[in-house]
C-alpha cells in the first residue's frame, strides 16, 4: 500500500487507540499533542475494531471514518472511543472488560479507487480478496467492508460484493445494476496479540 506506515508508526497508532479508550473509561482527557508527525498529522481514513478474546475473538465494536477531516492521530483516537462506547450493536465496553478481554485492531485506509468496468458482471474480476476492501454507494446510501472481512468470512469476490451491498442497505445483487457504484481500497492492519500485548502488522492471504 502506498504511503504505508512504518512498523513503529503502526505500534504508536494502535497505542494511541488503546490509550484513548482507557482514558475515556477512566474519565481522563487524552493528550494527543505528543506525536503530530507527518506520518500521523494528515487526514487518512481509519477504522478501529475491538475483539473479545474470551469469546473466541468475537467482534465487540467497530467504528471508522473513511472520509476524515482531522489528522490520522485524532481520528484514530475518536474512532477508538466510539468503537468502545457507541457501536449500536453492542453495550458499551466496561473498564475491567477492556483491560482483561479486549484486543484492539487499527486499519489505515488507502484512498478509494472507483472500479470502472464495461459490464457490472466484470466487477468480481477486478477485486482481489486479501488485498481489497469495498465501498458501495447507491442512491442516498452507502456501505463499506474492510479487506479482512472477506478473508475472515471466507468470501469470494462475488460474495464480498453481495455482502457490501447488503451493508449499504441494498439488494445483494445491486452491484450487477447501474444503480450501485463500487470502489476498492487497501488497508494496513495493526493488531494486538492479546489485550495490551505485542502489536504486529497483520498480513492477509487471498
Amino acid at each position: 500500500m502506498r504511503n504505508a506506515l512504518s512498523t513503529e508508526g503502526g505500534k504508536k497508532l494502535l497505542g494511541t487507540a488503546r490509550q484513548a479508550i482507557a482514558d475515556h473509561l477512566e474519565g481522563r482527557n487524552s493528550d494527543l499533542t505528543f506525536s503530530e508527525s507527518l506520518e500521523f498529522g494528515v487526514p487518512r481514513g481509519v477504522f478501529v475494531t475491538l475483539f473479545d478474546e474470551l469469546m473466541s475473538r468475537g467482534l465487540r465494536g467497530c467504528i471508522g471514518n473513511p472520509f476524515p477531516k482531522e489528522s490520522l492521530l485524532i481520528e484514530t483516537a475518536r474512532c477508538a472511543v466510539e468503537a468502545a462506547t457507541m457501536d449500536p450493536r453492542f453495550a458499551p465496553v466496561r473498564l475491567n472488560e477492556f483491560q482483561q478481554r479486549i484486543t484492539v485492531e487499527v486499519t489505515v485506509l488507502s484512498p478509494f479507487e472507483r472500479v470502472i468496468v464495461k459490464s457490472p458482471l466484470d466487477l468480481p474480476l477486478n477485486i482481489e480478496v486479501g488485498r481489497d476492501g469495498l465501498f458501495v454507494e447507491g442512491v442516498g446510501t452507502r456501505g463499506l467492508l474492510l479487506p479482512q472481512v472477506a478473508v475472515d468470512e471466507d468470501f469470494d469476490a462475488e460474495e464480498f460484493l453481495n455482502q457490501c451491498c447488503l451493508k449499504a442497505g441494498l439488494m445483494p445483487d445491486a452491484w450487477m445494476t447501474r444503480d450501485a457504484r463500487v470502489a476498492r481500497f487497501q488497508g494496513q492492519i495493526f493488531s494486538e496479540e492479546r489485550p495490551g500485548g505485542r502489536v504486529f502488522e497483520r498480513k492477509l492471504r487471498g
